[in-house]
């Protein structure tokens, strides 16, 4: 088998690689643009040869990916952090990376590789994103519509979406250039709304053919949209040994900076996919909504900012939770309780964590509202 390490950029890539069967090795630079690396994979294909490849996650390489597959490679994908924390030497250049991880895959379990979602997976990932991207792209056609109404005197907030707040926007007389403005944000608008609900459509049915987003909409704060973006993300839980750690893989657990007796604790880590991490946070406004309970025990919208919104003046816990808490709280068990907090003054240890399994179906009937 001929074993290769290869440190992947978009342009080219630098491979090391050894035959396991004669012990031969070298070294070669692939460049992407006149096709020399896939005629290389290719020659491979041809001389029947066995072949493994290392690299490490990164973008732009999807190409190469269904090139391996299609040749029938086998294609190994590893942790560039745990990657990078084997690295010894302070120099860092394209061959030591590339004899990095050759070594890695010689040494077998000392290679550290990664899960890797399915094409189709990788797939609907996309609708979701791009209706997330278009949303976006819509949201600030409108803000930039309330501001020209604004500007105007008119202060109609979500009335203006509706038919006499856009007479009335479209009744203004403005300068020859804010016409053309206002003119062509509303023909955006009107070309975004329609293909939004096509890509939401596609959402909610894909969701109907998947039993556990159906399982997870029972959630309370949880839709189509949230619930398929966390089954695709997650995909398999067995990966997780409690929810501890699959609440880390979506950053949603504190930075830290310990040391000693000394606990620093900061804001949220942000790793992981941001698209799931937002539309929990969207989802746990919802639930708050609809739960008087969580409602009573959510601070205050005006304190959600800054070190004094988990912590007194002085550092001492305020005892009621953030809307980060309640995120935290839709993939985790109900029974956590969450933390936090920022600074060292600490009652409780943030990993104190009750990871008992909670069956929501059965909870469902507690909370009415909308989802997202």
């Amino acid at each position: 088998m001929l074993i290769i390490g290869c440190d992947y950029h978009p342009s080219m890539q630098q491979i090391a690689y050894v035959d396991t069967e004669t012990g031969e090795g070298g070294e070669r630079r692939l460049m992407h643009r006149d096709g020399e690396a896939e005629r290389f994979y290719r020659e491979l294909k041809q001389r029947a040869i066995e072949v493994r490849v290392g690299m490490e996650a990164t973008g732009y390489a999807r190409w190469f990916e269904r090139l391996l597959t299609e040749l029938g490679f086998e294609l190994w994908i590893g942790d560039p952090a745990r990657i990078r924390a084997r690295r010894v030497r302070k120099q860092k250049t394209d061959r030591k990376d590339a004899q990095l991880l050759l070594r890695l895959l010689l040494e077998g379990d000392g290679f550290p590789r990664i899960w890797v979602p399915s094409p189709e997976n990788r797939d609907l990932r996309q609708l979701l994103w791009h209706r997330h991207r278009l949303v976006q792209m819509r949201t600030r056609i409108m803000n930039q519509l309330q501001a020209v109404a604004m500007n105007e005197g008119l202060r109609r907030k979500r009335a203006l979406w509706s038919e006499s707040g856009r007479k009335q926007l479209e009744s203004f007389l403005l300068a020859p250039w804010a016409t053309r403005r206002r003119q062509d944000l509303l023909e955006l608008l009107d070309r975004l709304n329609p293909t939004i609900q096509e890509l939401t459509a596609a959402v909610e049915k894909e969701a109907e053919n998947k039993p556990e987003v159906q399982l997870l909409m029972s959630h309370p704060g949880v839709g189509p949209l949230t619930a398929l973006a966390f089954v695709l993300i997650i995909a398999t839980p067995e990966r997780f040994q409690c929810g501890k750690q699959m609440g880390s893989y979506l950053g949603l657990i504190p930075c830290e900076d310990s040391s000693a007796d000394q606990q620093r604790l900061g804001h949220i880590s942000k790793q992981g996919s941001s698209l799931l991490r937002f539309l929990l946070v969207e989802a746990a406004q919802v639930a708050v909504r609809v739960n008087p309970e969580w409602r009573r025990s959510i601070s205050a919208p005006s304190h959600a900012t800054g070190t004094e919104d988990r912590q007194g003046r002085h550092g001492a816990e305020t005892g009621r939770r953030s809307v980060l808490d309640v995120a935290q709280g839709m993939e985790l068990p109900a029974s956590c309780e969450i933390r936090f907090a920022r600074g060292t003054a600490r009652v409780t240890p943030w990993c104190a964590v009750d990871h008992r399994v909670v069956d929501w179906a059965s909870r469902s009937h507690l909370f009415r509202g909308s989802s997202n």
